[in-house]
């Protein structure tokens, strides 16, 4: 089971973290992703992490300004996430696949959560 929190209401160029928890398998044994999807719109990668050697990998949209990263201790998988913008507004989903990365599609992914909504809003 994965498990996202961390989302919220904030404003433009601020800063959110969003969490994403695993409960029964250990997360470093899978490749983990972050997606969003904004209303009316498809859901989109935005960032992953390996697990074969915790390398990441970012859309176009996100480099620069999100940061992914894991802690093996806590089983737990993060999304930094600065200089926000009104068009980041989204819900954003955690999900998982145990094979090397990176992917960055969807499809890719096996186990996924609930998400956690993200907006942007002055």
């Amino acid at each position: 089971q994965l498990v996202e929190s961390g989302g919220g209401l904030v404003q433009p160029g601020g800063s959110l973290r969003l969490s994403c928890a695993a409960s029964g398998f250990t997360l470093d044994d899978y490749t983990i992703g972050w997606f969003r999807q904004a209303p009316g719109k498809e859901r989109e990668g935005v960032s992953c992490i390996s697990s074969s050697d915790g390398s990441a990998y970012y859309s176009d949209s996100a480099k620069g300004r999100f940061t992914i990263s894991r802690d093996n201790a806590k089983n737990t998988v993060y999304l930094q996430m600065n200089s926000l913008k009104p068009e980041d507004t989204a819900v954003f989903y955690c999900a998982a696949v145990r094979r090397p990365g990176p992917y960055l599609l969807p499809h890719e992914y096996d186990y996924w959560g609930q998400g956690t909504r993200v907006t942007v809003s002055g």
